[in-house]
């Protein structure tokens, strides 16, 4: 099984599904994108393009190579365009109702030897495999954002899960030039059950006024020798995803201590995403990125 995989499907064209077709297609893979319009479609290929385009001009990737793997990458504006695939990712929003839509409409037109994936990075792998017509072929393959940038990949099994699809999916994330590391089926994983919880009592700090927006991040990118400050990485990531990965944690392991922060829920309410909708714990919509609070 782990040789037959040459062509892969991914369902979602935003920024982690444009991320996982970008290094399928440079490791080789044929790949299709699909998303619920075209438009959305040719905006993620025109990102991919141009991120091969910086990739190219930092040489960590040959023009040859470039236009290689951008032909391996097609469009696929109807699920059916997916049917004879090795292998689907979904990378759709972390919402398990939409994602079982999904699959409600992909399996009936799927290859049935074919692997089915989804790139949650919380949801429940077993929870998910049982709204699917192959549990024994379903796994977690948990890229992380930025995937071209990024050497991880967490491969997390459901109960069901064959030995087969494992060693597979191993094989698969291996090709790309990833790393792997073996989560069990618990809430969030292994990184975000560690990351979002840091993230959410940044914005406790923020939201108990013990430092600033700016004091935080510059403490723990100093402090702490962070790339990134947890706020900025919160807005990065999305504050919708932190939230929904937080309310994950709260539900699945009835802990208090992690409880979404109010603070967050309330600039999620707000529209205030972060870096895709240009307002966050920063304002994006100038020159350089502003704190809003």
């Amino acid at each position: 099984m782990a040789s037959a995989i040459k062509s892969v499907g991914i369902i979602g064209a935003g920024q982690m599904g444009n991320g996982i077709a970008h290094v399928c297609a440079v490791a080789g893979y044929d790949v299709r994108l699909h998303d619920v319009s075209e438009e959305r479609i040719k905006e993620a290929l025109a990102t991919i393009n141009g991120n091969m385009a910086r990739q190219v001009s930092a040489g960590s990737l040959g023009d040859d190579d470039k236009n290689n793997a951008i032909s391996r990458i097609s469009a696929a504006p109807k699920i059916e365009d997916l049917a004879s695939l090795d292998l689907v990712i979904e990378a759709a929003t972390e919402d398990e109702t939409v994602k079982r839509k999904i699959y409600a409409n992909l399996c009936p037109v799927l290859n049935p030897e074919a692997i089915l994936a989804t790139n949650t990075s919380s949801l429940s792998i077993t929870r998910l495999a049982s709204a699917t017509d192959r549990p024994e072929r379903f796994i977690g393959i948990h890229f992380m954002n930025p995937v071209p940038v990024m050497g991880l990949v967490e491969l997390v099994r459901g109960i069901a899960t064959e030995d087969l699809t494992f060693e597979a999916s191993k094989a698969f994330v291996a090709s790309l030039d990833k790393t792997v590391t073996v989560a069990e089926d618990f809430p969030a994983f292994i990184v975000n059950r560690i990351l979002l919880p840091m993230i959410n009592e940044a914005i406790y700090t923020l939201y108990e006024g013990v430092g600033t927006v700016e004091a935080i991040d510059t403490s723990m990118r100093l402090g702490a020798n962070h790339p990134i400050g947890p706020l900025q990485l919160a807005d990065f990531i999305g504050l919708d995803t932190c939230l929904a990965i937080m309310q994950v944690l709260y539900d699945g392991l009835a802990d208090s201590k992690y409880r979404p922060c109010p603070l967050l829920v309330k600039y999620v309410e707000a529209g205030w995403l972060g870096q895709k909708t240009g307002r966050g714990f920063y304002d994006y919509r100038g020159d350089e990125p502003v704190p809003t609070r």
